[in-house]
């Protein structure tokens, strides 16, 4: 209490002697007191401190490098210029356009951005310099690998490819048939379904249709890329390596690989290549009538529509006004067409050929005789006479045709030999004599099936001639005249052949199809084959098809007798087999030769096939010695003959439908195409009609001089290959369907074009490529085209065995000037305009007014019809023609498909680069997750799966 007391009375006393803020200045004063205390604590401090650290850094620390200082220094002087090697492929008219585009490159995606954060050079030169050094490691990669292979077979095996798989896409969606779904997507849709089908392992969709997915490939693909040219080190710096591979994808190859599939960009390259083609109003005509794109009908309609209203304004007197008129005509005349096509297509309706055919009343009349020579028309007429049971007449009469041909020339060479003193006089004589015997027999002997029905008179008088005279060219000129009156006026040949659908078909063929417009005159035969066709129109050719057979064919063999063949040496058994066949309407009989290594191979063949024959058939064993006694071969024949019947069995044709196939082509009259191990023991769809025809007779010429054998050899050739068509024709027709038990082989519509060669021996390989292409391009496979593809083939023997090694030299010598530094160069340069034209980064092309780019689309397809030599057209006929070019066209008016065939081209391109780093496996992987990819392995998963369970 007494301290409490004392305490309250100093604080009153203090308050009443210094007032209310003594107390204020009291704390204050102790406050300023401590702050100072402590400030003068830590100045004497830090100074104390300072003395004792450096006592210890001289006392315990050692000297101070002379380089650091010396660093420092040269860090703080100013940066000199680096020199920077420019050289990159060893070729100055190269490297130069090459160096301009790595700065352009820099400069336009990364120093506009990286400037404004740091002024420091060395990233940009470090980025530089791995540019430079992946293209030095390119360029190296480049000079040691041959490219002629990729662009010779690989570059256009993979063009065929890509067309045949565009192709089977618009067949299967014409057999769809679908018109509720857009055309367009349901191609692109149906081409990666086949693509998948074909390739088995990898399919490009997402690539093609997602450009999400599209960017992350490329920058997957550029990473394995940086990661195969750069340094260890540059690689591993992740920074500069992003940097590196978002200019590569985004910057360089992605905008390069949508211009290069834009179909806009493709239709004008195609009219500038073509440039010097003048546009013919009759193509033009044509393309508008053929087309099948409203959006390419209207664009036309409506130019034209603008061009007549600018004409209908002009004022014009005197001459122009004539001029004039007939503009306007002209261009009436296309709106009329135009409003025509558009109104039928909306409707969807197309033209039938018959019916519009039943409308033109007289069609042009083409003579027989033109039919004869010309190589199309015959196609059709021979078509037509095999369906009405007349080919032999046919057949008799091109056979005497080349008879005559071929014994004028030999006689001409034998008359000629004779003047220089040399005598073949016998030998020649006799080989003209089994010629015209051959014809004999084949076609007018008793024992011939089928038979030409003639004069047995006429028949009688040959037969006298031949026994007793030297066979001369004119020996069967009466008979085959006989013939031909009978094609001519018989109503079951010539005259029904003008009514029939063929016929129209090969007026197709022949571009003589006129419009309703221009019908035959009342009088005579209409139209003669020598006027001038006014154009073709549009019809469904397409929905014309040869009426097929029901026909059920019968088969017996038996193998009649045996012998032993001495040939070069080489002593082997022969077996004589007599083969019936038998259908509603007709009979046939011929004989074939077949060796003991044939029986085998063709064994081999059908139980690989089919499987369940290896238990039922037994081939007789072979023995190495004493195979040729005369006991052997007669036990071996029975046993032959025994494994025919079980063969022909009909319960076993029965049970395997497609076995018939090829027990049809072990029978054919010709001779047998062994195959070469596994491979060629594969079925081969497509027999080729040209495979050693009359092999005697081309084995008994091997004694006379060259040139003589060489036309009788032809003569034979001519003999043998009509016939051997025919059996395949009707082998086609009959053998259809595959039996479940049947063994899944390679389809040849189902694999890459260049595959019929890749085992062949043939050293032509690029120009046997670019043949396939033109057989994939113009669809030389089609069904009822045979006799074209007798003369493609035909072509082929020819270029092979005289032009072969010169034109696959220029195709070499072509492909070696493509890839010379000056091309390389001019293509550098040419990138190098189109992304930087004056050095300027080239910005975005707008795209196109739609009607414009419908009107280029127009344009191309003119130009690329006009500018098809009329030779072509002469082969293989002027539809067949006309539909190759366009398929080819119109397969580049899809910006999807055409990007698949870049990218195909670019993964062969760097397969061929860089052949040890297995890209092939590297792009499955980047494919995999293709969603038609997964469609198939389902669909592949579920149809096996109750085969595994059986």
């Amino acid at each position: 209490t007494s301290l409490s007391i004392w305490g309250w009375g100093s604080l009153v006393l203090f308050l009443a002697t210094f007032g209310p803020f003594a107390i204020f200045y009291f704390a204050f004063y102790i406050l300023c007191f401590v702050g100072g205390g402590f400030v003068v604590t830590l100045l004497f401090g830090k100074s104390n401190s300072e003395k004792y650290l450096e006592q210890c850094e001289h006392s315990f620390l050692p000297c101070t490098s002379v380089g650091i200082p010396k660093c420092i220094e040269e860090m703080k002087r100013e940066t000199r210029p680096v020199k920077i090697d420019r050289r990159l492929t060893g070729a100055n008219i190269i490297d130069e356009p090459l160096q301009q585009v790595i700065q352009f490159s820099l400069r336009d995606y990364v120093q506009y951005w990286y400037y404004t954060l740091s002024d420091d050079e060395s990233f940009l030169l470090e980025i530089r310099q791995a540019l430079q050094y992946a293209l030095v490691q390119f360029s190296a990669r480049s000079k040691e690998t041959d490219w002629q292979p990729y662009f010779t077979t690989r570059l256009v095996d993979d063009f065929g490819t890509h067309l045949r798989v565009f192709r089977k896409a618009q067949q299967r969606i014409a057999e769809k048939g679908n018109q509720m779904k857009d055309q367009a997507e349901e191609l692109v849709d149906t081409f990666f379904e086949v693509e998948v089908e074909m390739e088995k392992e990898v399919c490009r969709d997402l690539v093609c249709t997602s450009p999400k997915d599209e960017e992350g490939f490329l920058r997957d693909l550029c990473e394995v890329l940086l990661y195969i040219l750069l340094p260890p080190g540059d690689f591993q710096n992740k920074i500069m390596r992003y940097f590196v591979r978002e200019i590569l994808s985004r910057g360089i190859l992605l905008p390069l690989i949508n211009q290069l599939s834009d179909p806009d960009y493709i239709n004008q390259y195609v009219i500038w290549m073509i440039r010097d083609s003048n546009c013919n109003y009759e193509a033009f005509m044509n393309i508008i009538k053929l087309s099948d794109n409203i959006g390419e009908l209207e664009a036309v309609k409506d130019k034209a529509s603008e061009e007549l209203q600018y004409l209908r304004s002009l004022d014009t007197a005197g001459d122009d006004i004539n001029t004039i008129k007939n503009q306007i005509n002209s261009l009436l005349y296309v709106i009329k067409v135009c409003d025509s096509r558009i109104q039928r297509l909306q409707s969807g309706k197309e033209i039938d050929t018959v019916k519009l055919a039943a409308n033109f009343g007289k069609l042009c009349t083409v003579p027989l005789d033109h039919i004869l020579v010309d190589n199309v028309a015959l196609q059709f007429f021979m078509d037509y006479m095999q369906q009405t049971g007349g080919q032999a007449h046919l057949f008799f009469w091109m056979t005497v045709e080349g008879y005559r041909v071929t014994a004028q020339q030999q006689l001409e060479v034998l008359q000629s030999r004779q003047k220089d003193g040399k005598h073949q006089t016998n030998q020649t004589k006799g080989l003209l004599r089994a010629a015209a015997f051959g014809v004999y027999e084949q076609y007018l002997s008793e024992k011939a099936s089928p038979r030409v029905n003639i004069d047995d008179n006429l028949v009688a008088k040959l037969a006298e001639t031949l026994n007793h005279e030297d066979p001369t060219p004119e020996i069967f000129d009466d008979i085959q005249r006989k013939v031909y009156e009978l094609m001519l006026r018989d109503e079951r040949f010539y005259p029904s052949f003008k009514q029939n659908v063929l016929y129209v078909r090969m007026l197709a063929e022949l571009d003589m199809l006129k419009d309703p417009s221009f019908r035959g005159s009342d009088d005579g035969e209409g139209e003669s084959f020598n006027g001038s066709p006014t154009g073709s129109i549009n019809l469904s050719l397409d929905d014309l098809s040869n009426v097929p057979s029901d026909e059920t064919v019968q088969l017996h063999a038996y193998i009649s007798d045996t012998g032993v063949c001495n040939d070069h040496g080489k002593t082997y058994a022969l077996y004589a087999i007599t083969v019936h066949r038998r259908n509603a309407n007709s009979e046939e009989m011929w004989k074939t030769y077949r060796r003991y290594s044939d029986f085998h191979d063709f064994h081999m063949r059908i139980t690989e096939q089919f499987e369940n024959l290896a238990n039922i058939l037994k081939l007789p064993g072979k023995k190495t010695f004493n195979n040729m006694d005369r006991e052997f071969l007669e036990k071996r024949k029975k046993d032959l003959n025994a494994y025919l019947q079980l063969l022909l069995n009909p319960e076993m044709m029965k049970a395997s439908p497609a076995l018939a196939h090829y027990v049809y082509d072990f029978l054919e009259n010709k001779a047998y195409s062994k195959g070469k191990g596994d491979f060629a023991r594969k079925m081969d769809t497509f027999v080729n009609p040209l495979r050693n025809s009359m092999r005697n007779v081309s084995n008994a010429v091997k004694s006379i001089p060259d040139s003589l054998a060489e036309g009788m050899t032809k003569m034979s050739d001519n003999m043998g290959k009509m016939s051997e068509r025919l059996g395949q024709d009707i082998k086609q027709s009959f053998f259809k369907v595959p039996p479940l038990m049947q063994k899944p082989y390679s389809d040849p519509d189902h694999c890459r074009v260049a595959a019929p060669i890749d085992d062949n021996v043939d050293d032509n390989i690029p120009l046997r490529v670019m043949l396939l292409l033109m057989d994939e391009v113009f669809d030389l496979k089609e069904r009822n085209q045979w006799l074209r593809r007798n003369i493609k083939n035909l072509l082929q023997q020819l270029i092979r065995a005289t032009y072969g090694d010169t034109i696959n030299r220029k195709i070499v010598d072509h492909v070696d000037w493509m890839t010379s530094p000056e091309q390389v160069a001019d293509a550098v340069k040419r990138f190098r305009d189109a992304f930087w034209p004056n050095g300027i980064l080239a910005e975005a092309v707008p795209r196109r007014d739609k009607a414009i780019r419908m009107r280029t689309r127009v344009a191309g397809k003119t130009k690329l019809l006009e500018v098809m030599p009329d030779e072509l057209k002469h082969i293989i006929g002027a539809e067949t023609t006309r539909k190759g070019i366009l398929r080819v066209f119109e397969m580049f008016q899809h910006s999807q498909l055409n990007k698949r065939m870049v990218y195909v081209f670019l993964e062969r391109f760097l397969e061929t680069l860089f052949p040890q780093n297995k890209f092939p496996e590297l792009f499955n992987k980047l494919h995999s997750r293709s969603k038609q990819m997964q469609r198939y392995k389902q669909r592949l998963h579920s149809t096996q799966a109750p085969s595994l369970q059986k």
